[in-house]
């Protein structure tokens, strides 16, 4: 079966269309720029991995971190729950002591213990002694059902902790296979990374008193542009800087769907000033030792994903490998570290 020229025009304009939408992909404001001037324009990727990366690599750190926090509950827990334990273990012979007296003598016994009172002040000597005894018996016996009431309270509480524990690593687990299929698109295979044992030790940023991060806002002046960042990417500006990292970085960018607008990315580049091409040699040594530092300290910092030469690291995946399609410095990260932060 043959087309017809009238049939052939629609379907040629169709895949112009869709040509036409890839190369405004490729050749975006931002890498558009980024091509002439070698500055960071769209990053590389795909709006739709970028949604992926952001909400998989909340999800799983705010799911990691219930996860630590349930099983630091449960510590305290078991801790309580061997205390109350040790606690029921020393008051059962006193109550069984109790208990034996109490068989022993009956009923009777405190009544003839009474009568046989030689005077009426031995007779209230021994009133008192016995109520004396009664008191102590009661609060031994009080003492004890509280002691087992702490003790089944405590024992639901672990269970109910470890019941969360498995809900937020189910979450966990599926937070990374999303993230694993995204990253398929660009590579996506597992890399050893770059990892530096000396890497320096940042300091915590601010998080809530539960250990979640609080949601911030671009309020803070961004020292390496006139645009503005979160307080959380400030801290994690200066923290890079006191590790001995100072060369040229550039963090707020308007426009773009991404981190930058936000406040909340910066790209460090291996050079003095500005960006070039592909970082080799001390550039590209200085490149990997940042990258390092950025992924040891993720937890302290904040750290939503790191890319930098072809390579990325996500919460939930680890190191992944990243071929951005447009193959320029800027888009593979050759040319600078990208840091995102939650």
């Amino acid at each position: 079966m043959t087309v017809s020229t009238r049939q052939r025009f629609p379907l040629a304009m169709a895949l112009l269309a869709a040509i036409g939408v890839l190369a405004g992909a490729a050749l975006s404001p931002g890498n558009a720029a980024a091509q002439e001037s070698g500055e960071p324009g769209g990053e590389g990727g795909t709006p739709l991995l970028r949604d992926v990366l952001e909400s998989t690599g909340r999800g799983f750190v705010e799911a990691k971190n219930a996860v630590a926090k349930s099983q630091e509950r449960q510590l305290k827990l078991t801790l309580e729950l061997r205390r109350v334990e040790q606690r029921i273990a020393d008051l059962e012979p006193e109550v069984a002591q109790v208990a034996s007296n109490s068989y022993k003598t009956g009923r009777i016994g405190p009544a003839m213990l009474l009568l046989n009172s030689a005077s009426p002040d031995d007779f209230l000597e021994r009133a008192q002694n016995l109520d004396l005894m009664a008191m102590r018996d009661n609060s031994k016996l009080r003492e004890l059902n509280e002691a087992l009431e702490q003790a089944t309270r405590a024992k639901a509480a672990i269970d109910a902790e470890v019941a969360e524990e498995k809900k937020q690593l189910a979450i966990m687990t599926k937070q990374k296979r999303e993230a694993e299929k995204a990253l398929a698109l660009v590579g996506g295979a597992v890399t050893g990374g770059f990892v530096v044992a000396t890497s320096p030790v940042a300091r915590q940023a601010p998080r809530n008193r539960d250990g979640s991060w609080p949601p911030q806002s671009c309020n803070q002046n961004d020292p390496t542009t006139s645009g503005c960042i979160t307080p959380r990417t400030l801290h994690a500006l200066k923290e890079t800087k006191r590790a001995g990292f100072d060369r040229f970085v550039s963090c707020f960018r308007s426009g773009g769907p991404f981190e930058h607008p936000k406040g909340r990315a910066c790209d460090f580049s291996p050079q003095r000033s500005g960006f070039g091409g592909d970082a080799t040699g001390a550039a590209k040594t200085y490149g990997n030792n940042l990258t390092a530092f950025l992924v040891r300290n993720a937890d302290k910092l904040g750290v939503l994903y790191v890319i930098w030469y072809r390579q990325i690291w996500t919460p939930s995946a680890g190191w992944r490998a990243y071929s951005a399609a447009f193959g320029d410095p800027s888009s593979d990260h050759t040319n600078h570290v990208h840091l995102s932060l939650l």
